[in-house]
């Protein structure tokens, strides 16, 4: 058989021959589907309970710990509530209804007010590896300039290689020590990336 075309991108790879098409990575094919009517958008009050559940769900699938982070924050099952004030946003990933994902923009607590920080970035396990991490953490950064911030600064679980990973891509630096007060004193990776 002679090959006609590679077609190639970051969510499937298509090879298709004369008389013959193959698909590898089928486990990424099964996204596509979902990925046509993904949107992400600022949190409304109804959303809490479904991004309660994502945030704490992934905490439990990847055995993160749940003391001093996100799993016990007071606010996690008032997102909404708790990102309604001036300079925060939370934008939620949404499919058909259903809620897949989440991240958020506050000021930095107990910091200089020209810094900022990325919380509570966490997407179910059917949509990661297809770039959503990276749309939603744009929509963040964008809306972090957009209040003034100069600075954003992020904690994560040395466990979440593909979340680190992420984060060096989008020119995040890591720290020696934690900076504000966030109370997440089992995060254990500090990051922060120059808005400017």
């Amino acid at each position: 058989m002679q090959r006609l075309m590679n077609v190639e991108s970051s969510i499937i790879k298509i090879f298709i021959f004369k008389d013959d098409i193959r698909i590898f990575e089928t486990t990424k094919i099964r996204r596509i589907s979902l990925m046509l009517d993904v949107q992400i958008k600022e949190i409304t009050k109804d959303d809490n309970p479904q991004i309660e559940s994502v945030i704490r769900s992934v905490f439990i699938e990847l055995n993160l710990p749940l003391k001093g982070t996100a799993y016990e924050d007071p606010e996690t099952s008032a997102m909404y509530e708790a990102y309604d004030r001036p300079q925060s946003i939370y934008f939620v990933v949404k499919s058909n209804g259903e809620i897949l994902g989440g991240a958020g923009i506050q000021p930095l607590k107990s910091h200089s007010q020209a810094v900022c920080e990325l919380q509570k970035m966490y997407v179910l396990t059917k949509i990661r590896g297809c770039g959503i991490g990276q749309k939603l953490m744009d929509c963040c950064l964008d809306a972090a300039r957009s209040f003034g911030f100069k600075k954003c600064y992020l904690e994560t679980i040395p466990a979440l290689h593909s979340a680190v990973d992420l984060y060096r891509r989008n020119d995040f630096l890591e720290l020696q020590a934690p900076l504000g007060a966030t109370g997440h004193h089992n995060c254990g990776i500090w990051m922060i990336k120059d808005l400017l």
